[in-house]
């Protein structure tokens, strides 16, 4: 990392999987390091500061529990016109949705990454056949027969 890339502004979002709580977090980030801006929020924290600073930050805590705690740089800086809902009029805030799609998939992604560390390989599934045309065919039909809608 460059001299001038360590000192770069960066947002970035540490989002929780599991029974670990941001007030528990946030409280082990003010041990870590002063110099960075915790914010609580209700999927973890937002931690702003130097991209080195930020980085350390987020180093020492993944120690704490390396598959609960997950990270992503916020694409925007707060207060950011294109993303702050004040301009915009309200509603929820551009790429809410996606983020709580990501933070439903977390806790089967913490699980995986706990069996992985155990050993654990991938179950080869079979894949199933396709079934026939003219069994598919079939099957609408006697739908259609019995009343129901295909």
């Amino acid at each position: 990392m460059t001299k001038a890339n360590a000192d770069e502004a960066v947002t970035k979002m540490v989002v929780l999987s599991g029974s670990i709580l941001p007030a528990e977090v946030a409280i082990e980030a003010y041990k870590i390091t002063a110099d960075v801006s915790v914010k609580e929020t209700c999927y973890g924290l937002m931690v702003t500061g130097k991209r080195a600073e930020v980085d350390h930050l987020i180093r020492e805590l993944r120690k704490v529990s390396p598959h609960k705690i997950f990270v992503k740089e916020r694409g925007y800086p707060p207060g950011d016109s294109r993303r702050c809902r004040a301009d915009r009029g309200g509603g929820p805030r551009p790429g809410f949705h996606q983020l709580k799609y990501e933070i439903d998939l977390l806790p089967d992604i913490s699980k995986g990454l706990v069996l992985v560390d155990r050993g654990s390989r991938a179950v080869v599934q079979p894949r199933p056949k396709n079934i026939d045309v003219d069994r598919f065919k079939q099957i609408i039909d006697q739908m259609t027969e019995d009343g129901e809608k295909p």
